[in-house]
Formats: structure tokens, C-alpha cells, sequence
């Protein structure tokens, strides 16, 4: 057997979700006219409490264009350090936009709200204007962990000061709120705009969704063309990710409690190196600090025996989701036990 736990990206669409995409009211939607993700759009504007959303082929595209909707070119976006939208998208807020970003280093994903403030440049003529704050919930290479309300509340009215708005990259804001135990209307009402991703913990094919005002939403669909995200009979993704927020969201909690079970595990060895404090909900990442084995060559001890994770320098990332049961966790911590018996 193999487990798999570079991502929540691999999930698997359900049988629901794969009888819901074959009998789906389809028509084109560049026309905006597929009946299903119209329905798909209007339900999730009501969700999160903006006057419309959009349909995108993936989060990144969604960021992307988020960004490009709301800020001129040759103005800055500040963000964390360590966020997807700088590290993991190809630069694109540059290529496409013309935007430069303004990085924060945070604590556990999280900006220092005076660093916030003074990152906002002066009005002057020689210095690039800021445009944006973004913030990312759940925060992906901070290991899951999760940004409050309070703490949203915080940088929207940092943003409402300087007249500037806040970008929410929710690519798993629904871990968020199952962690925090609110609808996510509470973390999406502090951003302008939002996006979520349908394709992980979620576990639709594809897809992914971006809401804010409905002005916002017609710049939008302009850059969505113009980054070639225009789609036709798309009604059948968004046929699956209606069953995804029908049937998903519950699940979530269990998807935490199994990533909870691999730091509970990893914590008795003094090699292995995290702040529990960080493992909030389905994403953990751990340094490997052992005098002659590296993160890699654990990694490579896993993959030899059916476990995959994502290695990237001394750290190493699990991510659990819905396709990962609770029989393949005990059965991968039985691996690893012995793979520390005889390598470590």
C-alpha cells in the first residue's frame, strides 16, 4: 500500500462527487451561462458574505488574479515571507502585474501588525506605492496554522487607515474554520477579496473559486481571460465542488486529528524538531537535526517503503486528508518506528 502525504491535492473526488459531474446542467460559461456554476458562484458569494464570486481553474491563477484586480502596476503587495503567493506561484504577481512584493517575516505564518505599518511606504513620488496586504489562512509552510479573527480584524483596520484593501489567500480557509470552530464568513469578512481552493482538503478534481464585491468580480472575469481561464461546460467541476461544501467540510476535524497523531508520534524523538504549538490543523512540518542523517535521507527511507512526503531543505512535510484513513496513519507510524530502529 502506498500512503501518500505530499498533499492534500491527491485527493480522490467521491462517488457523489463523480455521479454529480456526469448529470450536471452544463452550458458556456464565458457567456456565463452554465446554470451549475452560476449556482456554484451564488452560493458561495452567500457563504462568505460577498456580493459575488468567481470560478477559476486553480488557486494560483485565483491569487493571481485577485491581485491584479485591485492594484496598478509598479505598486507593491506585503505579504509574509514565507506565503505561497511569492515562493509558489511563479512569480506571477511580477510577471503579470507588475507588482513588487514586500516581505514580512512572520512568526508561525504571522505578520507583526507595526511591521505591517511600517512596511506601508510614504506618499511619495520616488518611492513604489503600496497596494495590497494579503494574508494566507490556513498558512501552508507554517505548517497549517491559522490565522483568528481578531487577528484579521486587526490588519483590516491597518488596511482601512492606509486606504488600502486586504487580499485573503484561503486556499484551505475551511481547516481554519473547523479549527477555530466559526463559518468561514468569519474569516472571509475581514478581506476584500478571497480565495479558496475546491482541490484539497475539499477533495474536488478541480478548481478553485475567488468572491469579493461584484465590481470587483467584473474586473476580475477580465483577467481570468486574459490568463486564459476562460472555460467552457466547467458546470461539471462545479457540480462536484457543490457536493465538496454539501458533504466535505465535517470531515475536516479528522483530517486534523490524524496529522495530530504524527506529532504525537515524532514528538518522542529528540532528532525530530517542532513547535507543537504549530500543528493546528492538517499540515505538519519538521526539521530533521540528527549528526548523520538528513531530512532527505528520511524522506528516501519512507519512499522506499510506500511513504511519500514533500522534503524541501532540513524539513520535512505531512499532510493529511480524507483519502488518508486512520488504519494507513497507524500503519505509516509502524514504518517509521522501524525505519528510527535501524537508520536512526
Amino acid at each position: 500500500m502506498r500512503i501518500d502525504l505530499r498533499s492534500d491535492t491527491l485527493t480522490q473526488p467521491s462517488p457523489d462527487m463523480r455521479k454529480a459531474m456526469l448529470e450536471a446542467e452544463l452550458g458556456d460559461d464565458v457567456y456565463g451561462e452554465d446554470p451549475t456554476v452560476n449556482h456554484l458562484q451564488e452560493r458561495v458569494a452567500r457563504m462568505l458574505g460577498k456580493e459575488a464570486a468567481l470560478f477559476m481553474p486553480s488557486g494560483s491563477m485565483g491569487n493571481c488574479v485577485c491581485l491584479l484586480s485591485q492594484v496598478a502596476p509598479g505598486h507593491e503587495i506585503i505579504c509574509e515571507a514565507k506565503s505561497h503567493i511569492i515562493n509558489y506561484e511563479l512569480a506571477s504577481l511580477a510577471v503579470f502585474g507588475g507588482l513588487l512584493p514586500r516581505v514580512i517575516p512572520g512568526v508561525n505564518g504571522r505578520m507583526d501588525p507595526d511591521d505591517i505599518v511600517r512596511a506601508v511606504q510614504p506618499k511619495t513620488y520616488y518611492a513604489s506605492q503600496t497596494g495590497l496586504i494579503a494574508l494566507e489562512n490556513t498558512h501552508n509552510m507554517a505548517g497549517g496554522t491559522v490565522l483568528e479573527p481578531e487577528y484579521m480584524a486587526q490588519i483590516r483596520e491597518i488596511a482601512h487607515r492606509y486606504n488600502l484593501p486586504v487580499h485573503l489567500d484561503g486556499a484551505r480557509m475551511f481547516n481554519a474554520a473547523a479549527y477555530l470552530g466559526v463559518p468561514v464568513v468569519e474569516l472571509a469578512r475581514y478581506a476584500d477579496s478571497v480565495m479558496f481552493c475546491f482541490s484539497k482538503g475539499l477533495a474536488a478534481p478541480v478548481g478553485s473559486i475567488v468572491a469579493g464585491s461584484a465590481e470587483f468580480i467584473t474586473r476580475a472575469r477580465v483577467h481570468r481571460k486574459r490568463l486564459g481561464g476562460g472555460m467552457r461546460q466547467v458546470g461539471m467541476l462545479a457540480a462536484a465542488a457543490m457536493v465538496a461544501l454539501d458533504t466535505v467540510p465535517p470531515l475536516l476535524p479528522a483530517d486534523h486529528e490524524k496529522i495530530q497523531r504524527y506529532a504525537g508520534f515524532l514528538s518522542a524523538y529528540d532528532f525530530i524538531r517542532f513547535d507543537p504549538a504549530t500543528v493546528q490543523t492538517n499540515i505538519l512540518v519538521f526539521q530533521v537535526n540528527h549528526p548523520q542523517r538528513t531530512a532527505a535521507d528520511l524522506g528516501g527511507y519512507l519512499a522506499e517503503r510506500g511513504i511519500l512526503c514533500h522534503v524541501f531543505g532540513d524539513n520535512i512535510r505531512f499532510v493529511t486528508y480524507r483519502d488518508i484513513t486512520f488504519e494507513m496513519v497507524e500503519e505509516s507510524l509502524e514504518i517509521i518506528r522501524d525505519i528510527f530502529r535501524h537508520y536512526f
